[in-house]
């Protein structure tokens, strides 16, 4: 059964940081690109980035472009989402995503 479990979310201020983790099982890990995707209260889900297999190729929604970094750890099993320079508008639910699956999410809020 694939599983995959998000971790790292809270309330910060805006300008701080925040990172996120994904803690896979069940599938091959390292043979498959993840994704980071997120959903603000009333909107559709928002692609913001990912990465493949191996890691070397990551890609990043201009919104989060050098501000956020994708990275994984194939012997943790796990993907991480690092978060610098939050904004309000980065407020949501963020999911990592391995296909058509994702977690169950975790909660981050932007707010002074």
């Amino acid at each position: 059964e694939v599983q995959l479990v998000e971790s790292g979310g809270g309330l910060v201020q805006p300008g701080g940081s925040l990172r996120l983790s994904c803690a896979t099982s069940g599938f091959t890990f390292s043979n498959v690109t993840m994704s980071w995707v997120r959903q603000a209260p009333g909107k559709g889900l928002e692609w913001v980035a990912g990465i493949n297999g191996a890691g070397g190729v990551t890609t990043y929604a201009i919104a989060v472009k050098g501000r956020f970094t994708i990275s994984r750890d194939n012997a943790k099993n796990t993907l991480y989402l690092q978060m610098n320079s939050l904004k309000t508008e980065d407020t949501a639910m963020y999911y990592c995503k391995r296909g058509l699956t994702r977690g169950q999410g975790t909660q981050v809020t932007v707010s002074s």
